[in-house]
């Protein structure tokens, strides 16, 4: 039986210690702070990184060299075994199709699996990815589920300011200042490829009515099925409010006592930067039930 080894990039939120223990591979993602580049995780902090955010910092995200994709494959390849790479969503970013395009040079030993998610979505991607290579399923098999499965999932945030929207161009200057002036705090939410807005609301109060009540819906309708069967999870996802994160996983926990919340993380970097400090998100996604 061929060995898996499985790669993920920084998005899917899981560190590098996390990494180490797991016995997978995480490619931190570059950023360009004021013209300087970091690398999360590695010489950048959430800390740190929301420190220059608020700073007002000119940030922008990068994808991984080439070299620092290749080489870590390279490495692995070392012994005999086949790798799955999970990265970010492609309708996210051009990491994944630039990783796609370098593993057609590997003959089949690399596998890039659009699995269309991000932050803890993408975590349990790679978590189930694990699941399935300690049960002996081969590259192929694992690629087959993820890629089946990969619209199963939602994410919805609450955004507390529109200033980044604003600076990042997702949002006019006259928008942003209608919106201010209102104080509207805006509702996204990503399904599969895509960041689209979803509501608008006044408050952290209803911005969480109008969340519970989409994830409400999801698990009743698309998710049903899954729902009945015990395969469906919840998590918060969060930006710089580890607090606010602990007290809406408690209200989920109680809106929905048959659906496990599995996680209370920071949300990926790569989308924060276009969010700002002080966002709030959760999602309802499938897992790979085992018995």
């Amino acid at each position: 039986m061929t060995k898996i080894k499985i790669v993920t990039d920084s998005n899917s939120g899981i560190t590098q210690s996390e990494a180490k223990k797991l016995g997978i591979f995480v490619i931190p993602m570059p950023f360009l702070i004021d013209g300087e580049e970091y690398f999360e995780d590695i010489n950048l902090t959430q800390e740190q990184f929301y420190e220059h955010l608020r700073g007002d910092a000119v940030v922008s995200t990068s994808q991984p060299s080439v070299a620092s994709v290749t080489d870590l494959w390279n490495e692995l390849l070392q012994e005999d075994c086949e790798i799955i790479h999970i990265p970010m969503s492609s309708g996210l970013s051009e990491t994944c199709h630039t990783a796609q395009n370098l593993a057609k040079e590997y003959g089949g030993k690399v596998h890039v699996v659009d699995n269309q998610r991000i932050s803890v979505t993408q975590k349990q991607s790679v978590f189930d990815a694990m699941k399935l290579a300690a049960l002996g399923k081969s590259a192929d098999e694992i690629v087959q589920y993820l890629l089946a499965t990969k619209l199963d999932s939602s994410i919805y945030i609450a955004l507390d300011t529109l200033k980044y929207l604003k600076k990042g161009g997702r949002l006019t200057p006259a928008a942003a200042l209608v919106g201010s002036i209102l104080r509207i705090k805006p509702v996204l939410q990503i399904q599969g490829d895509k960041l689209d807005a979803f509501r608008k609301v006044h408050s952290l109060k209803q911005a969480k009515q109008e969340m519970i009540a989409a994830i409400q819906h999801d698990l009743s309708a698309r998710f049903a099925q899954f729902r009945k069967d015990g395969e469906m999870s919840l998590s918060v996802a969060y930006t710089d409010n580890r607090t606010e994160a602990e007290i809406f996983r408690k209200e989920l926990e109680e809106a929905f006592p048959d659906v496990p919340v599995l996680y209370a993380d920071p949300l990926s970097l790569s989308v924060s930067c276009h969010i700002g400090p002080g966002a709030l998100a959760c999602t309802a996604t499938r897992v790979l039930k085992t018995v």
